[in-house]
């Protein structure tokens, strides 16, 4: 009966190793060390991306209900309920908070103690969530896109598959300040490639149907800035766009998966992959502001060619082989 006791005790132990800095406190409080999710989005459209983030930890040895708990939040879309859905972590008394994006700012005012990590953002340092990239400062770090910087090369690859295009419709929630920069830096860039920029506005999904109904007579084709609104009405967007004989060009890959023609720039897989790493070094002990911010260095170009030819477009042998993926 002792024996079998001290097996037990001996397999407990070895199951938490991963977790050691954090071993005395779960054994005080019975509580497993617990990393907090927020997702701006909904389920469906971060399931993917969780996924990656989970079979990571996995990897770096830490086993969802053995040694490591996970509370998973989504807003839906609902920006409003970032700030309370966050406090509501911060009451569970969660160890980090991993999340992304636009709810960062609303995370970072519901705790300055408890170490949060983005998995992605465009301009963290811009918008005052980190001193520096290289010296971060406080209880923030993670992972930044700068994907306003892709832009250029996203027109240009619209223009190789599709020359004819002279306006260009510019899809943005602008209710989501991401999009609305990388809106205007489409706009500030459209003229080196002799195209007209037509801004199309949408704040929520009841005005994506709305926006399509006569789009393809006043522009061309469709460049579609990325946010949780529009993530999560991908499919109806590429959709509608496919059935106005509209060509799209997107930030990533799922939403060339979701019927988009075209896609280019990182990899949100990779990124929320390698936030794993960041959450498995805090939970050994590290401090956010000792761990810089990393770049993206996976970057994907994607087309659907069902989307092409539906839309009688003919791709060149040179770009599809280019691509990183091709899907049928």
């Amino acid at each position: 009966m002792i024996a079998a006791m001290k097996r037990r005790r001996f397999i407990t132990l070895l199951g938490g190793a991963a977790a050691w800095p954090l071993a005395a406190r779960a054994q005080q409080t019975g509580k497993l060390p617990t990393i907090g999710y927020l997702g701006p989005g909904g389920r469906d459209a971060d399931r993917q991306r969780v996924d990656a983030f989970i079979n990571r930890l996995r990897e770096l040895g830490w086993i969802e209900g053995r040694n490591v708990a996970i509370e998973q939040r989504w807003a839906d879309n609902h920006a409003e309920r970032f700030f309370e859905i966050a406090d509501s972590l911060v009451q569970r008394k969660v160890d980090v908070i991993v999340t992304m994006g636009s709810v960062v700012p609303a995370v970072k005012r519901a705790t300055s103690a408890i170490p949060i990590i983005f998995a992605v953002d465009a301009d963290p340092v811009g918008r005052g969530l980190v001193a520096s990239l290289a010296r971060p400062g406080g209880n923030i770090t993670g992972l930044s896109v700068q994907s306003v910087e892709l832009v250029g090369k996203r027109l240009e690859l619209l223009r190789e598959i599709a020359p004819g295009v002279r306006r260009l419709g510019v899809l943005a929630n602008d209710g989501f300040s991401g999009a609305m920069q990388e809106a205007a830096t489409v706009q500030a860039g459209a003229d080196a490639f002799g195209i007209a920029p037509v801004p199309v506005a949408i704040r929520r999904k009841e005005d994506i149907a709305r926006i399509f109904e006569g789009l393809n007579t006043r522009v061309d084709a469709l460049y579609v800035c990325g946010d949780p609104l529009v993530s999560t009405n991908r499919y109806q967007i590429n959709v509608l766009a496919v059935g106005t004989r509209l060509p799209t060009i997107h930030s990533t890959r799922e939403y060339a998966e979701a019927y988009g023609l075209v896609s280019y720039g990182v990899s949100y897989l990779d990124l929320f992959r390698r936030s794993a790493d960041y959450v498995d070094k805090v939970l050994r002990g590290a401090k956010p502001a000792d761990l810089p911010v990393e770049q993206p260095t996976k970057f994907e170009l994607v087309i659907n060619m069902t989307t092409a030819r539906a839309l009688g477009l003919k791709i060149s042998e040179s770009f599809l082989l280019r691509a990183d993926e091709v899907i049928e």
